[in-house]
């Protein structure tokens, strides 16, 4: 399981996953995984988590951004980090662009990209 060697973000296909987030799987294999999402100004990543690390970066926008018990706003430019099983959210304060990288692939994401449940 893994991606081609080189990917076109206007070849790869985009889920629209309601509540103006949109994302885009990118490259990945069994052991990372690098994600775009795109968040209209209001929207919301709620709290959740999941036994991946994963480390965000905020490639356009501002966010106030939860991880655990902390709570902070971070721009373009900015970057969070985020140890397995630990919540985390981001509400999105101006449109923006979040570019995501998991360890191990999040295999869900590929699963609904391809329409399997």
């Amino acid at each position: 399981m893994q991606t081609k060697a080189f990917m076109c973000a206007e070849g790869t296909e985009k889920e629209d996953l309601g509540g103006g987030i949109t994302r885009q799987v990118l490259g990945y294999n069994e052991q990372i995984m690098m994600v775009k999402v795109w968040f209209e100004q209001g929207s919301e990543g709620y709290i959740h988590s999941h036994f991946h690390s994963q480390v965000t970066y905020i490639a356009k926008g501002r966010f106030e951004v939860t991880v655990g018990d902390e709570v902070k706003t971070l721009e373009e430019g900015d970057c969070f980090f985020m140890e397995p099983n630990i919540a985390h959210g981001a509400l999105c304060k101006e449109a923006g662009l979040l570019i995501d990288v998991f360890s191990p692939c999040r295999e869900d994401f590929i699963k609904a990209n391809s329409g399997e449940n």
